[in-house]
């Protein structure tokens, strides 16, 4: 589910009191907002809250890139950082600039959306577009994207500087593995156009990069026919052992489905019911009759594309697949929806949790990558002796397919064939002390990664977030003088990091 915005943090050698009118001084399209900022010290995450000195809303790509330059021309050195904001999906502060300049990076989506048709279709979209207005403008053509997040209402670049994972990654891949170009404004404030086969090793810095060597301003995302409709399906195993070797046969060979994920439930009432407003049980009597409180359950949830014209066809395929697996029968359950509404099916439960004054709340969410071999060592401990319920947010859990993955990127992921990704979507209740509270998600939170460190899982987070440089240094494993080199390669000065800075100090580049 998840994914984030490009997000970077330049820090400038200039006495603070200047720095307004060196900034006034710039020729830009687009200008600088010295009074209402506030809106820019808010995220997703709702955990930090750091005023920056200004907002940019640059009108053109060379408005970034003149910011940059201008920063790289001045020189490191102090502690002001100018940082990237997309949707302002952050968890950790890292689109907020303390005393800084926050770049607003929807203000880019005014450039032309360019959907090209043909055998091979794409999209050449900005770096501050949201994904949901990709899949609009797209499905004018027939065309869409071919992998997704949980959530549309995400930007380009932000998603691309992490990964960009759903259902669909077991065969499309994350989203980092379905560009084919980008467009970068560097750390020296250079506007570079890379792709596989031009500044190739830019190219794969930056997806999966974290910020760390520039700004995604524009990319070339991968197209295919779009359906019309889905079947959305979901079913409950109580035996977890079972729910993932289904999950991990539907992942393999030629699957019928185009999106696999699941979740965990844990002394859930009424669950079964809690569906009913979006899906029909299959056998509604035994449904209704199931019974999930003080259980730990595991859902298992598909989507099947189709058009109207197939539909006969689509059904048999559906029947003769779910033959095969080993889910409790009374809990199965169908839901046919608009491939639109299926897709955007998070924006829904976001309206909801407004409305409730539920969705700016602080948001501890912890998403980590599991070793297949790990997989079950870890949900015994997690599952079993960790966690009491499901209460605070859902919890998601799917294998995805290494293979799928391009090893040039600079994400870091397991080693093992097949992983699993386990997200923590928790959502803290304000002011509570309880369970539901902040600081108890956050013990829980340090609790699951204490096992994995000491149980030696081999996990790596997702939408990483350390304090120190060893931190880091642990989490790139093998991958970690290769970053050092792309680093120093594309950010000489050490002026690119995330909001909360990868490093304290600039790096020693030895």
């Amino acid at each position: 589910m998840i994914l984030f915005f490009s997000c970077i943090t330049i820090k400038i050698n200039l006495c603070f009191p200047s720095i307004p009118s060196s900034l006034k001084t710039l020729s830009i399209d687009g200008h600088f907002d010295f009074e209402q900022v506030e809106h820019a010290a808010k995220d997703f995450g709702n955990r930090y809250s750091y005023l920056p000195l200004a907002v940019l809303y640059p009108k053109s790509v060379s408005d970034i890139a003149t910011t940059v330059n201008h920063v790289w021309q001045i020189g490191g050195g102090s502690e002001l950082k100018v940082a990237a904001r997309g949707h302002g999906h952050s968890l950790q502060g890292q689109a907020q600039a303390h005393r800084g300049v926050v770049i607003n990076m929807e203000s880019l989506q005014g450039l032309k959306m360019q959907v090209h048709t043909g055998n091979f279709p794409y999209v050449d979209v900005s770096g501050g577009e949201l994904w949901i207005n990709i899949l609009r403008e797209s499905l004018k053509h027939g065309l869409a994207p071919k992998s997704w997040t949980d959530y549309l209402h995400l930007t380009v670049g932000g998603t691309l500087s992490n990964a960009g994972i759903s259902g669909q990654a077991f065969r499309h891949g994350p989203q980092i593995s379905n560009v084919h170009q980008l467009e970068v404004v560097t750390g020296k404030g250079e506007v570079v156009n890379c792709s596989e086969k031009q500044n190739s090793d830019l190219f794969y810095s930056v997806l999966g990069g974290l910020g760390q060597f520039g700004i995604i301003t524009r990319a070339r995302i991968s197209l295919e026919p779009a359906p019309e409709m889905v079947k959305w399906i979901r079913m409950v195993y109580t035996d977890f052992d079972t729910f993932t070797r289904d999950q991990e046969k539907l992942i393999s060979g030629q699957s019928t489905f185009d999106y696999v994920e699941g979740f965990v439930i844990i002394n859930r009432t009424g669950l079964l019911n809690n569906w009913r407003s979006s899906f029909n049980p299959q056998d509604p009597l035994q449904a209704s009759q199931f019974k999930s409180d003080g259980r730990t359950l595991f859902c298992l949830e598909l989507a099947k594309y189709f058009n109207h014209e197939d539909m006969v066809l689509v059904n048999q395929e559906i029947k003769t697949s779910l033959s095969q697996l080993n889910h409790i029968p009374s809990t199965l359950f169908i839901s046919e929806v608009p491939y639109m509404e299926f897709l955007d099916r998070v924006h829904i439960s976001e309206i909801k949790l407004r409305s409730r004054g539920l969705w700016e709340v602080p948001h501890p969410w912890l998403n980590l990558f599991i070793p297949k071999s790990k997989i079950h060592s870890f949900a015994q401990e997690v599952f079993g002796n960790i966690l009491t319920d499901t209460s605070s947010g859902p919890i998601l859990i799917y294998p995805v397919n290494k293979s799928k993955w391009d090893n040039r990127t600079s994400v870091v992921i397991p080693e093992e064939d097949v992983f699993y990704l386990v997200a923590f979507l928790s959502s803290a209740v304000p002011s509570s002390t309880g369970n539901d509270g902040l600081e108890q998600i956050l013990i829980r939170n340090k609790r699951i990664l204490d096992y994995c460190e000491i149980a030696g899982l081999g996990v790596k987070q997702y939408l990483p977030h350390f304090s120190t440089k060893g931190e880091w240094k642990s989490h790139f494993g093998p991958h970690w003088e290769a970053f050092i080199r792309r680093k120093s390669t594309y950010d000489p000065s050490a002026i690119l990091a995330p909001g909360q800075r990868i490093f304290q100090k600039p790096i020693a580049y030895s």
